[in-house]
């Protein structure tokens, strides 16, 4: 018997919740509360109220940065490696590089990348 996931409301984030928070619904709903807080070494209560923009605190910068250091990374098709979302806009807003055929198959690949945020991305 295999567990249902629950999706996590996030809208009282409004339309568009900030990305730290999506990151964090979305750990949730692939693993558990108690997993996610863990992940991002903070408590199971302090991930329900962040979800639920209940936070105690009027500045969750502090949640964001856990967040953002423990969830925020992806495979990077160009360099064949795991990077985090700062990586990949240094990476893609960089020069072409006209002097390397391979660096410059590679920017090419970033430039088409499904991360990017011209094709429809999130970094």
């Amino acid at each position: 018997m295999s567990a249902v996931r629950k999706s996590i409301d996030l809208s009282v984030w409004g339309a568009e919740p900030p990305r730290w928070v999506r990151l964090l619904a979305a750990e949730v709903e692939a693993t558990n509360m108690t997993r996610a807080a863990e992940r991002i070494g903070m408590s199971r209560s302090a991930v329900s109220l962040a979800l639920a923009n209940r936070y105690p605190s009027p500045n969750t910068t502090g949640v964001e940065q856990r967040v953002i250091e423990a969830l925020d990374r992806m495979t990077c098709p160009a360099q064949g490696t795991e990077i985090d979302s700062q990586q990949c806009r240094r990476y893609r807003e960089r020069e072409a590089p006209t002097h390397n055929p391979m660096a410059m198959r590679a920017w090419r690949a970033c430039q088409q990348c499904p991360h990017h945020p011209d094709n429809g991305g999130d970094s």
